[in-house]
């Protein structure tokens, strides 16, 4: 079960991209490693790995640097991006958690010396974290840059899920995803792009999807249900806004049921 401790970090954390570059004391890092092998993943039947790197692994077209990297290795099967979204998101709110530092680093790669393959697993993205040298929580939801509910969603009655939903993080912070209802349950689609933005954004924006997933799954427990997944668009009759594509639906109910 996803660990519901971590709930209440959605409405406080924030990408941190300032860090000490000491390196965390060992049973830090065994403690972190720790939680990332007890992460759920959204489809079981994925195979994933987790690797730790230091600074002098990575390279990163941006000017963040951190002590410590987790980067995600995957088999490439039908929706394993938004499966390492989910899976990272929950180890970016573990640290928040802790008041340790982290940010999704969307152009980093493994340097040449280590593999972008391990195990038969293809890199696909990876987490910078460390001791923060500026402030590791937000102070309230209003510091949040995102869009308007009522830019992301046409749902009414479910105004914590959808909450949950807007204040993810993603991929400079483009946000693509609308949630809208229909009477089979709640459908979370992804904004349709052109061939430039598809290039630049369209692989992260399936791991966004999959780290809001992550954010809605929390809300829904919080609120004493479990969510149920269909990943066919056939589940889907309408409830799809122009310019969106669908990607997953989301029913939910009782736990006890």
């Amino acid at each position: 079960m996803i660990n519901q401790q971590l709930y209440q970090n959605i409405y406080k954390r924030k990408s941190v991209r300032r860090y000490d570059m000491t390196p965390l004391h060992e049973s830090v890092l065994m403690d972190v490693k720790a939680f990332a092998e007890s992460a759920v993943p959204l489809i079981d039947d994925i195979k994933y790995e987790f690797t730790y790197l230091s600074a002098g692994d990575v390279k990163n077209l941006l000017p963040i640097k951190a002590p410590h990297y987790i980067c995600l290795y995957s088999e490439a099967k039908p929706n394993y991006l938004m499966n390492a979204g989910y899976l990272l998101q929950q180890i970016d709110l573990y640290l928040s958690h802790k008041a340790l530092g982290s940010c999704w680093l969307g152009v980093a790669k493994p340097s040449k010396q280590v593999a972008l393959q391990q195990n038969g697993l293809d890199f696909v993205i990876m987490l910078a974290f460390g001791a923060p040298n500026e402030p590791v929580h937000r102070e309230k939801p209003d510091d949040f840059r995102r869009k308007m509910t009522h830019e992301i969603s046409n749902v009414s009655g479910h105004d914590a899920l959808v909450e949950a939903v807007r204040l993810a993080p993603s991929a400079s912070n483009s946000q693509p995803w609308f949630v809208s209802e229909t009477p089979e349950g709640l459908i979370l689609s992804r904004e349709k792009l052109n061939i430039l933005r598809g290039a630049l954004y369209g692989k992260m924006n399936q791991i966004d999807i999959g780290i809001a997933l992550l954010h809605l799954d929390m809300a829904v427990r919080h609120h004493g249900r479990q969510a149920i997944y269909s990943f066919s668009p056939q589940n889907a009759p309408g409830g799809i806004p122009l310019g969106y594509e669908f990607m997953v639906r989301v029913e939910t109910k009782a736990i006890d049921e």
